[in-house]
């Protein structure tokens, strides 16, 4: 491939990787926003998704085009389908966000600190499954990616735990049905991120080596 080929797609995955940086910090505001039950916060979430919406189709646009373009094969092909892939869960995964953040602007303090430490080791095992995994794609290195995958097993097993205690409470009083379903919402949208990130760790493991890990046992 050309030197300017080159640098299209050098470029290309800086972009990514911005956008990437810019999930994250949504990320880490909606957690914050929901466990601070600040309506604020969760606005300033639910108003940052559209730059994430804008680097999306800016991002597809671009693989698209250099494709077209250049015909690329083999390493530089992967890399493309791969920065593709990684773009549809980085916006996914915004969207969760922004999810847990519409819950936050009118979640009740009171009933978020009956669910708080679910919720808190939850958001705080995400968070650092996304910093693994976006630290695997800056650096192509599959091992980092690979570690994402056992936090994945404790993430389900809280939400899981998050379930059980829900339903005790409701089962004890009806009264507080609707910030049952609140607290519900956010632990499935925290699980949902855990899902995405989880692909996005697959992918990496297929860009650095080729070996699809898809569907296998972990």
């Amino acid at each position: 491939m050309t030197l300017h080929f080159v640098n299209l797609l050098d470029e290309l995955l800086r972009r990514s990787l911005r956008m990437a940086s810019l999930v994250e910090d949504i990320v880490h505001e909606s957690f914050d926003a929901v466990l601070a039950a600040d309506e604020r916060l969760a606005r300033r979430v639910i108003a940052r998704d559209q730059e994430v919406d804008a680097e999306e189709v800016a991002v597809e646009a671009e693989v698209i085009r250099l494709l077209a373009l250049y015909q690329p094969v083999g390493s530089d092909l992967r890399l493309l389908c791969t920065i593709l892939k990684v773009n549809s869960d980085l916006e996914r995964i915004a969207d969760c966000a922004v999810n847990i953040a519409e819950r936050a602007c009118h979640l009740d303090a009171g009933a978020v600190s009956g669910a708080d430490e679910g919720l808190r080791q939850m958001s705080a095992i995400v968070a650092r499954m996304l910093r693994s995994v976006l630290h695997a794609y800056g650096a192509s290195d599959a091992d980092h990616a690979r570690n994402v995958f056992a936090d994945e097993e404790m993430v389900d097993a809280l939400y899981g735990k998050i379930i059980q205690k829900m339903a005790t409470d409701s089962a004890a009083s009806a009264s507080g049905t609707a910030a049952i379903l609140d607290i519900l919402s956010v632990a499935k949208n925290l699980e949902r991120i855990a899902d995405h990130v989880t692909n996005i760790a697959e992918d990496m493991v297929f860009l650095s080596t080729g070996d699809i890990v898809r569907h296998r046992p972990r």
